[in-house]
């Protein structure tokens, strides 16, 4: 049993009542450890987009626990009060596209979340240089959005997933938009940033180019969940 990371233990969601309830979850297990990245993947209409909105605190599950790091958020009831501070300070996302705010600066669009969580300005600007500065974008600190490419958006994306040093990281779909080496290349970087803050990263995709690099991948199916050992080549 994982200490950290993240777990879900028998999780439902379920639309509905009596003879017209749908389970769009149904005793979904998974574990995340940190410093590990998994795939979650499956068809269109699998589960997949209500188990990270669960994870994700963004819908309340029907019945099961989850456990963020060494808390327990979730157990047949939320036990987290403010569900809004729990996203911006234990719940890093990364999505398709980057949704950077255009009339911010790359260093302002990192340090907006530790600004909001009530860190000093130039605190939470040097926080945002650090990771900026890990993923190899520094150089564009000072760019407006519009300015960078598709791969340099998206690693500021990650870079402000990571800013508050969540627990757990949720990338939905986050190569999509990319070719194959900038694809490969965001991966590499989830893979290195999740060793070294000890991250636990889920990421969903459909993308084949990138399934071979996990060492372990969740499929998902009719709200049910099986687990298998990936290839996960490379990235060590």
């Amino acid at each position: 049993m994982i200490k950290k990371g993240i777990r879900i233990e028998a999780l439902s969601k379920r639309y509905g009542k009596g003879d017209t309830a749908v389970y769009a979850l149904k005793d979904v297990n998974m574990e995340v450890a940190p410093g590990e990245v998994v795939g979650l993947i499956g068809p269109s209409g699998s589960g997949k987009s209500t188990l990270l909105k669960c994870l994700g605190a963004v819908i309340e599950p029907t019945a099961g626990r989850m456990i963020l790091g060494d808390e327990t958020i979730y157990d047949d009831g939320w036990k987290v009060r403010d569900l809004r501070a729990l996203r911006r300070d234990k719940i890093g996302f990364v999505f398709q596209a980057p949704y950077l705010i255009p009339f911010l600066d790359v260093t302002d669009n990192v340090a907006l979340l530790p600004m909001l969580a009530g860190i000093a300005n130039a605190d939470a600007r040097s926080k945002a240089l650090e990771l900026l500065t890990a993923l190899d974008v520094q150089h564009r600190a000072s760019a407006m959005p519009s300015q960078l490419s598709g791969g340099e958006q998206q690693r500021v994306a990650i870079a402000r997933g990571l800013v508050n040093r969540p627990p757990v990281i949720l990338a939905d779909e986050p190569t999509a938009p990319l070719d194959s080496e900038r694809a490969m290349a965001v991966i590499r970087i989830l893979n290195d940033m999740a060793r070294k803050f000890e991250t636990a990263i889920i990421v969903v995709t459909h993308d084949e180019k990138i399934i071979p690099t996990f060492k372990r991948i969740y499929h998902i199916r009719d709200g049910v969940t099986y687990e298998e050992a990936g290839e996960g080549r490379g990235f060590e």
